[in-house]
């Protein structure tokens, strides 16, 4: 039986390494509301997530209000990709008690 390694050093609190939609709703919802905004490539990039829209797409259905904008982003190559989309946080969704 393989051992389970301890959850990396990193600003979130669902690690990098851990990719079940559960923990990647998890980090972009974090990342959302430490910053405010978030583009597809810097998602599938720094923040290990595969399917950017799926997960803004539940985290929606979860009731967090969040705003897409289409924007111009360069590439880590400087080539421009146009119409990717940044998606804004404006509201939390209300916790029931």
């Amino acid at each position: 039986m393989k051992k389970a390694t301890p959850l990396q050093s990193s600003p979130f609190q669902s690690s990098l390494d851990n990719t079940t939609t559960e923990a990647q709703r998890k980090r972009l919802l974090e990342w959302l509301t430490d910053n405010g905004s978030v583009n597809t490539m810097f998602a599938r990039d720094q923040l290990n997530l595969m399917m950017p829209a799926a997960r803004i797409k539940e985290l929606r259905e979860q009731g967090h209000q969040i705003r897409t904008e289409r924007v111009i982003i360069n590439d880590r190559d400087g080539r421009p990709h146009s119409r990717v989309a940044c998606y804004v946080l404006l509201q939390l969704a209300e916790v029931s008690k």
